[in-house]
């Protein structure tokens, strides 16, 4: 099961996704701006009965890494997965922000990394790991083949693809790499991005411009 919520400034997805006989769950890309989107996730845990295991980044941008300090705080036995090539976007997280005048506690570090191809157990239900490296040099997605979705953070968008302008960008790797991790998954998978809504394998391969042009 998945639970979507937008955040901060930058409209960033937050999901919550978890295991429907055990209740464990993982928050992906904590993306909670100020104390009011931490009550919204700390509630959804506690009025769904949940039992939190997880913290899981896609990648380490900032509007992505907001909400990570309030985990450890409000839940310090929660572990946080990262892939080791995005541990330098925390290390200049708080730089940015004050690039971007936002407000911003810093992150801690991974206390796991992240690799192609992991399989991680949440409960009975099980998130295949895939690198997809070009919108930050560290980015994964996490697959759930069994429900038919996968959260790809910022690496496609319903008709678009992430920004890969940004320190460790890479435009002719991320658009590789799409074809080969995400183009390659079922057609009827459903896809749950970083910003904007949900889209589809299929939908993306027939009509985002950027592989159809």
């Amino acid at each position: 099961m998945i639970k979507q919520f937008t955040f901060n400034p930058l409209g960033e997805n937050t999901y919550i996704v978890w295991d429907g006989p055990t209740r464990y769950a993982a928050i992906i890309d904590a993306g909670m701006y100020d104390r009011e989107e931490c009550d919204k996730v700390k509630s959804f845990i506690l009025e769904n009965e949940l039992n939190l295991k997880f913290l899981w980044g896609t990648h380490a941008h900032i509007d992505h890494i907001f909400g990570n300090w309030w985990i450890k705080q409000e839940f310090p036995e929660v572990p946080y997965f990262l892939h080791p090539d995005d541990i330098k976007m925390i290390q200049r997280s708080e730089t940015m922000a004050a690039l971007w005048n936002l407000n911003y506690t810093p992150s801690p570090l991974p206390d796991f990394e992240l690799q192609h191809q992991q399989t991680l157990d949440l409960g009975s239900s099980k998130f295949e790991v895939r690198f997809v490296p070009g919108h930050a040099p560290g980015h994964v997605i996490f697959v759930n083949h069994e429900a038919n979705y996968a959260v790809v953070g910022d690496c496609i968008f319903q008709g678009s693809i992430g920004r890969t302008d940004l320190p460790g960008g890479n435009h002719s790797q991320l658009l590789q790499k799409i074809e080969e991790e995400i183009f390659t998954l079922p057609a009827t998978m459903q896809l749950y991005s970083g910003h904007g809504p949900a889209t589809f394998v299929e939908r993306e391969i027939k009509t985002n411009p950027f592989f159809n042009s």
